[in-house]
């Protein structure tokens, strides 16, 4: 009895406890499936792109907001503007390229970080991402050099980058943060970076990026994430604040167009220059073994090289290292929104602005590539070698952004071999189809091989919209070049300056060049004067006028005066050698920091009083000027004083010698006339009171480069 009375026991409890385990076994599967779902999306940072077409997805780019508490309108524009075209665009990802906040006094003249602009900041863009209706995660922000204004150290209490953003509140707190758009047969790989001075000094010091080398091997990593894998193709594009005009190499001499060469990047987006340089701020870097040391320091138009090799289709063959930095305008001014789309690989933009407010539609044709701005030696290697599927050339395509209902869309190729343009094809284009669609894919067949041309801008395109209301939106004329032959285009003076010139290679050599030529000026008239006793005068200059005579007399004069030029000679020295003036640097504490010509001494975080120099190049802002602009013109002015007074002197004796011949006159008579003719000389001396009027303009604009 006893026996049956527990098996009954154990019968009866049996049933509970498999309900028990059950359940136990289906709460360890549901938190394993989350955890694995959870740890997918934080480790690999894939996001799968839902919804038709699969063959496209598009980014939107925006730059250099500098939200000002000076300047309202920026914040209020952004947020009444940028979240309903975002709503109606509907990117995959919203990239925002530094220089979020202003960070300037109302005078411009101080520089450092207002809490309240950031707070602001936070405050728009909550609103802007309520009103597109896209994921918070979507929108990734970064660190401009004005977002770094005077914080020595990220994660300091003046670090509001950290606590407002939208990377610093999802917790991206790296350098360098990757995402992956992924579609049924591609990879779109995105990598962002953060190139800012470690140390942020107030401005107009804090001008260009300052890649480590531990952010270039984050890079690298990130970009080679993809590599191993070989069931879907891959296209990278990488984000940052600085142009690499403005970017130093890392200690080790390595720099970012290493990095983006070695991966062959299809685009590296940024900021930083505004639109005040001009509206063509792009440029194509392609490695080159053969390039001298000149082309490393200057590029002088768009494209790297002049010439286009033909495409070698071998097995063997090495993989071709290009890619396409491309500048974007401000939102500061320009109200700038730029639209990015990658179609079967193929990368194109447009840029817009909304100045005038919400545009009404906006076009970005995706194919044919505009052959302006296409990676020339990939799109050639890809046609020749035919290593792209026909497919992709098959169709014109164009995605199309519209408030309102679009009824149709036509695609016109233009032919310009005649001189005019003549219309060779005009062709409707058909909305793709599918279910659950994110955006108006517009597509129309062609013959594609009825456009091949060595000349890469026989042909142009243009895209015509039409809403219900009738109203039409054009694209500008694009030319395209199917078989990947490129258009070359240049720059224009400012453009060169600014994206042309590798400033950053460039400091050192200018810096000393400038020097050495100051101490030539002021040391050659001194040796003409001591050793060949060759003597410029007045008299001279009179009898053979010319530049360097009149440059040469009046320095010559200025050595004449040892207090003055000794006085130059020390002053250069000094320069060289000793800190130029102090300031405060940082927003926080009140420590006076000194500056010289290789950057401002700080002292390291170690404690043990060793110094470092940062900001160089970030200096050549203040040293340059200060050398040509007050340096050099004030000697000059000194020599044309010190010349002024010698022309003075000859006057008095010319005066004295014609007073001794006219002794027979009356002396009254004698003294007047003196009078008169030293007052007539004292008149004429306007060369030295306008001389005097440039020494102030000097001191003037010495106050400028100080402050």
């Amino acid at each position: 009895m006893k026996l049956r009375t527990q098996t009954q026991k154990s019968n009866a409890i049996s049933p509970h406890r498999e309900r028990s385990t059950w359940l136990l076994l289906v709460v360890v599967a549901t938190v394993a499936i989350l955890c694995g779902i959870c740890a997918a999306e934080s480790n690999e940072g894939v996001t799968h792109v839902r919804g038709g077409p699969d063959s496209v997805v598009w980014v939107v780019q925006l730059s250099d907001l500098h939200f000002s508490v000076h300047h309202p309108n920026r914040a209020l524009d952004f947020a009444n503007l940028v979240g309903p075209a975002l709503s109606v665009i509907n990117p995959s990802l919203v990239l925002i390229t530094g220089d979020l906040t202003d960070g300037k006094s109302k005078d411009l003249l101080t520089m450092k970080q207002n809490e309240d602009e950031w707070v602001e900041y936070r405050t728009v863009l909550d609103t802007v991402i309520k009103r597109s209706r896209l994921q918070k995660s979507l929108f990734f922000d970064l660190r401009g050099n004005h977002d770094s204004f005077g914080v020595p150290v990220v994660g300091a209490s003046f670090d509001f980058f950290s606590k407002y953003s939208i990377n610093g509140q999802l917790g991206r707190n790296g350098s360098v943060n990757s995402v992956t758009l992924e579609t049924r047969d591609w990879k779109h790989l995105f990598v962002g970076f953060d190139s800012t001075m470690l140390t942020g000094l107030r401005g107009p010091t804090n001008l260009f990026g300052h890649p480590t080398d531990q952010l270039l091997k984050d890079l690298d990593l990130e970009l080679s994430q993809w590599d191993s894998q070989s069931e879907k193709l891959v296209t990278k594009i990488s984000f940052g604040h600085f142009p690499l005009s403005f970017s130093a190499p890392s200690s080790s001499g390595r720099t970012l167009e290493d990095v983006f060469l070695k991966h062959s990047i299809s685009a590296y987006l940024c900021g930083h220059l505004h639109t005040k340089f001009g509206m063509n701020l792009k440029r194509h870097h392609q490695l080159d073994d053969h390039s001298s040391s000149l082309q490393k320091l200057f590029q002088f138009n768009i494209h790297q090289s002049s010439f286009e090799s033909t495409a070698n289709c071998s097995m063997g063959a090495p993989p071709i290292q290009e890619f396409w930095e491309w500048e974007m305008g401000d939102w500061r001014k320009s109200r700038a929104f730029r639209i990015l789309a990658i179609d079967r690989g193929h990368v194109s933009y447009v840029d817009t602005d909304f100045k005038s407010g919400t545009k009404r539609a906006i076009i970005l044709p995706t194919f044919p590539l505009d052959s302006r701005f296409m990676l020339t030696s990939s799109c050639r290697h890809n046609y020749e070698c035919q290593s792209v599927a026909p497919s992709s050339y098959e169709t014109i395509r164009a995605l199309v952004f519209s408030l309102s209902p679009i009824v149709s869309v036509v695609a016109r190729v233009y032919d310009s071999r005649s001189g005019n343009l003549d219309l060779v094809l005009e062709t409707q284009m058909i909305k793709h189809s599918g279910d659950n669609s994110r955006g108006n894919l517009y597509v129309a067949p062609w013959n594609y091989r009825a456009f091949e041309d060595a000349s890469p801008d026989r042909f142009w395109l243009q895209i015509e919209a039409n809403d219900i209301a009738g109203r039409s939106t054009l694209t500008e004329l694009r030319p395209f070049s199917i078989n990947g032959h490129s258009l070359k285009l240049s720059w224009g003076w400012k453009e060169f300056l600014v994206m042309g010139c590798q400033w950053a290679s460039l400091y050192y050599p200018l810096f000393w060049s400038a020097l050495y030529f100051l101490f030539i000026f002021l040391l050659l008239p001194k040796a003409l004067l001591v050793f060949p006793k060759k003597i410029y005068t007045y008299k001279n200059f009179i009898a053979n006028k010319g530049i360097v005579n009149g440059v040469l007399w009046f320095l010559q004069e200025l050595c004449r005066i040892p207090t003055l030029w000794f006085g130059w000679i020390g002053y250069l020295f000094y320069l060289m050698l000793c800190p130029w003036f102090m300031g405060q640097v940082f927003t926080e504490g009140k420590n006076m920091v000194y500056m010289t010509y290789m950057g401002w001494a700080i002292e390291t975080s170690n404690g043990k009083g060793k110094v470092e120099y940062v900001g160089s190049p970030d200096i050549m802002v203040v040293v340059l000027p200060h050398l040509l602009f007050v340096v050099l013109p004030a000697i000059l002015v000194t020599g044309a004083l010190t010349a002024e007074r010698a022309i003075y002197r000859e006057h008095m004796l010319a005066f004295l010698v014609k007073k001794k011949d006219d002794i027979c006159m009356d002396s009254r008579k004698s003294v007047l006339n003196g009078s008169m003719v030293s007052n007539v000389h004292l008149s004429k001396r306007l060369i030295r009171k306008l001389l005097f009027v440039v020494c102030l303009a000097i001191c003037w604009k010495h106050f400028m480069v100080r402050h």
